[in-house]
């Protein structure tokens, strides 16, 4: 993957963010106010905690979202890690040449106030999201 790439948070597809947060709340995280995301159609949210990374979950709208159909082949999961990087289309050029294939176009996210996200696929890795910093 990419050496200069750091580790931002894990995404966790979720059918319901009030139920799934309990037992994060209850072991001591924060949870930051759920946003609408119109690009996923998802509404998302952020547990947090000092000594941990930040968890990401995200709760389908409809079956248009993506996380619809995770939700549907394996419940609730993680099904994404998320770096940070300095130069976004850098990043994807290096990831591809490791045959990272994106699966959207970088788009400005609404969780992280327009800045550029992407995410990717590997067949040994999974599914990534890269952040532009």
């Amino acid at each position: 993957m990419l050496r200069e790439a750091r580790f931002h948070h894990v995404g966790i597809a979720t059918d319901s963010i009030d139920k799934t947060t309990v037992p994060f709340i209850n072991a001591g995280y924060e949870i930051t106010d759920i946003i609408f995301d119109p690009i996923q159609n998802v509404h998302i949210s952020f547990l947090k905690r000092a000594d941990t990374p930040f968890l990401e979950l995200v709760e389908p709208i409809d079956e248009t979202s993506p996380v619809h159909n995770i939700l549907n082949k394996v419940g609730v999961s993680a099904y994404h890690f998320c770096y940070e990087v300095d130069d976004l289309e850098q990043s994807i050029t290096k990831l591809r040449k490791q045959k990272f294939m994106p699966i959207i176009k970088p788009v400005e996210a609404v969780a992280f106030n327009g800045r550029k996200v992407c995410f990717l696929y590997n067949t040994n890795t999974g599914l990534i999201e890269l952040l532009e910093k």
